[in-house]
């Protein structure tokens, strides 16, 4: 990061980065928790995730992320009285006890523990907007559509991911997959009567969300894990590093990957394509593999090398190394010269 030598952010016209300093926008600016929550918010909305969402009064329709923070006190032992320390997590799984949510952030690498005024909280921040662009999402937001085609090719497209690709992981203990299944069921019975009937106008379909190729769904008589018969032993392995799962420490589950069939380490619940942990377990579950929503959208559609956005228009540029590129993009950010031909400009 630029620190002492940048006066402030100064947003270039189409380059998610600073003309100031030329560090990136996600570097430079991290937002505030309500920018973060109005932006998940927006995202799981229309989704099955939608559950972790509420209504804004007077919001004209936009949801809030109902983000699930935890305080923890404990007790410092300070001469005859004892005194109280607090450590507040910017996010924490929801549904667990204390306890359990306190175990899965101990299987945490410590710098990235989302604990209020720290390292991992920022981190926490920035991968937001890393793995989770606003610009993947709300077409107001990607100024590189120009035509009415081009706005309705984004909304078809964010639409089917939400339905199809988008899932929150779940924190609990390795077997209990049957009963978040059940409270999955559940829920969506309780959304689907709120909403009228599936075969309603405008009503919520509900929706079986488990895989339905036989190799991976969670079918009954599908589980995760091997029985000793000798002493009645279940194992049960994650899915990310294929090594044994303790049995009195929490797992992450993906119900899209099927409850019976997957469960990772807290710190295997990972995006195959960048290998980074995905911030507040928010998954998209493609090809039978976890990726961000970064790295899921750019395997639909590509990505400008110049502004970041997905090119949903029809003709593009392709650098020599693969790279794609807005025709009006591939250029020095700094001069306009094309990039195949070199311009002297270094930043």
């Amino acid at each position: 990061m630029c620190k002492e030598r940048c006066t402030g952010y100064h947003p270039h016209s189409w380059r998610k980065l600073c003309v100031a300093c030329g560090c990136s926008a996600i570097d430079h600016t991290v937002g505030s928790d309500m920018q973060d929550d109005w932006q998940m918010g927006r995202l799981l909305t229309d989704s099955p995730c939608c559950h972790m969402t509420a209504k804004v009064k007077g919001g004209g329709g936009l949801r809030l992320y109902k983000r699930n923070r935890m305080i923890v006190t404990n007790s410092v032992l300070s001469g005859k009285d004892p005194t109280f320390s607090t450590t507040t997590y910017d996010w924490a799984p929801p549904g667990l006890t204390q306890n359990l949510a306190m175990q899965y952030m101990d299987l945490l690498p410590v710098d990235r523990r989302p604990v209020s005024g720290t390292e991992g909280s920022l981190y926490r921040r920035r991968q937001i907007q890393k793995q989770l662009p606003i610009y993947d999402q709300d077409p107001m937001q990607c100024c590189s559509l120009s035509t009415e085609e081009e706005i309705s090719s984004m909304l078809l497209f964010v639409r089917s991911y939400k339905q199809e690709v988008l899932g929150l992981g779940e924190v609990a203990l390795p077997g209990e997959g049957g009963a978040l299944r059940e409270a999955a069921n559940q829920r969506r019975a309780k959304e689907a009567k709120d909403h009228g009937s599936s075969n309603s106008k405008g009503g919520m379909k509900h929706q079986d969300l488990s895989p339905a190729n036989g190799s991976t769904a969670a079918s009954a008589g599908s589980t995760n894990g091997t029985q000793d018969s000798t002493k009645t032993k279940v194992t049960y392995l994650c899915t990310g590093c294929h090594g044994e799962v303790a049995m009195d420490t929490p797992v992450v589950y993906a119900e899209r990957a099927g409850y019976h069939s997957a469960m990772w380490h807290p710190s295997c619940f990972l995006c195959s394509e960048c290998g980074q942990g995905l911030v507040d377990l928010v998954y998209f579950w493609s090809n039978q593999k976890l990726l961000c929503g970064r790295h899921y959208c750019q395997t639909v559609w590509p990505r400008c090398g110049g502004c970041d956005e997905l090119i949903f228009c029809q003709s593009y540029h392709t650098g020599t190394d693969g790279q794609m590129w807005h025709h009006d993009h591939y250029c020095c950010w700094l001069c306009g010269q094309s990039l195949d031909t070199p311009c002297g400009c270094q930043r």
